[in-house]
């Protein structure tokens, strides 16, 4: 089945419990507009419904306790058995959309179809592109507006359909939705990084990753801050591979967020230090803060990087006050940085 008819079916249903998730179904010009956290209120479920339509229904999506080494409080946690196509062929935020002034990061499957990104071109998602033409199309849209005819028309034009067939569930990051949808991309940036360091991901047959659940910010721009450090700071990916183990303990230390010299400080502060340039940031950042790779062929576990519960807590608010903060000062060091 088509990753976009997977997704279509989840966002069919997202807009028929319009009511029970707190959200707007809407049209723009007969394009499916859902607003789950712009002006509706949207919420946890709203958003966890949304994260997995962003996988086109190829993973898992809940919301459970956090590691209290790490923060106290909510994590969402995200297991898929096909993190190739789930996560790098619609998951990853790869298409910026600029129309008119309007701007949002885009993700889902609706980017398969489109297949301008670079990563279209490339063996392994070629026959995926090739397959995704044609039939509805899916997007999420990072953004603090709801897009207009002119943003939706061009978007279906990218995808080469026509407006009814083009469904797009939209919220920003200072929302409930908006940040569990964010929030549930330990893998997928795992999964990137990989890539982006040379990794063969076909190596890699399922994942699972967790990452804390920030407060809601105050702001868009205090919302991307909190989700990306919830990640980069907290989160863990487990990726399940095959092969040798020598590629991995070669490839490993580069895995983590901490491979990066802007590692260690909240992401807002990194973003005004590259002058509000988010490509002026070090790729190599972006990543969770624990990669641990699993291989199927030899048992051997292999895991790397550090949490950094500190910068959690600055990032999520919690004051100066040590002991107000929700983890343990005690166990700021752990778990280990490292393979094994």
């Amino acid at each position: 089945m088509r990753l976009n008819d997977r997704a279509a079916e989840l966002a069919n249903a997202i807009g028929a419990d319009a009511a029970l998730l707190r959200i707007e179904a809407g049209e723009v010009s007969g394009c499916k507009v859902y607003d789950l956290g712009v002006s509706a209120p949207g919420g946890l479920e709203a958003g966890r419904r949304m994260a997995e339509a962003c996988l086109s229904g190829l993973g898992n999506v809940t919301i459970a306790e956090a590691d209290p080494t790490v923060c106290r409080g909510p994590a969402v946690v995200v297991r898929t058995d096909h993190p190739v196509a789930a996560c790098m062929a619609s998951q990853y935020a790869g298409w910026q959309v600029s129309a008119g002034g309007y701007a949002a990061m885009a993700s889902g499957p609706m980017r398969a179809a489109a297949a301008h990104e670079p990563l279209f071109a490339e063996p392994a998602f070629v026959a995926i592109a090739k397959r995704e033409r044609g039939g509805p199309c899916v997007g999420v849209l990072e953004a603090s507006e709801l897009p207009g005819a002119g943003v939706c028309k061009q978007i279906a034009d990218r995808c080469g359909v026509g407006l009814p067939m083009l469904t797009l569930l939209v919220a920003p990051t200072d929302s409930q939705a908006g940040s569990v949808q964010v929030v549930a991309r330990s893998v997928e940036t795992a999964m990137h990084k990989l890539h982006e360091l040379g990794f063969d991901l076909t190596r890699v047959e399922s994942g699972w990753g967790a990452a804390p659940l920030p407060p809601v910010a105050g702001d868009a721009f205090s919302g991307i801050g909190r989700t990306n450090d919830a990640v980069l700071y907290g989160g863990h990916a487990v990726l399940y591979v095959r092969g040798d183990d020598e590629s991995i303990s070669a490839i490993g230390p580069r895995a983590p967020s901490s491979a990066s010299p802007d590692h260690g400080r909240p992401f807002q502060e990194v973003f005004k230090a590259h002058g509000d340039d988010f490509y002026e940031i070090d790729p190599l950042l972006f990543s969770p803060a624990v990669v641990t790779f699993v291989n199927l062929d030899t048992g051997a576990t292999h895991r790397f990087g550090r949490y950094e519960p500190a910068v959690i807590a600055e990032s999520f608010g919690y004051g100066g006050d040590r002991d107000s903060w929700p983890y343990k000062p005690a166990d700021s060091g752990s778990p280990s940085a490292g393979g094994s």
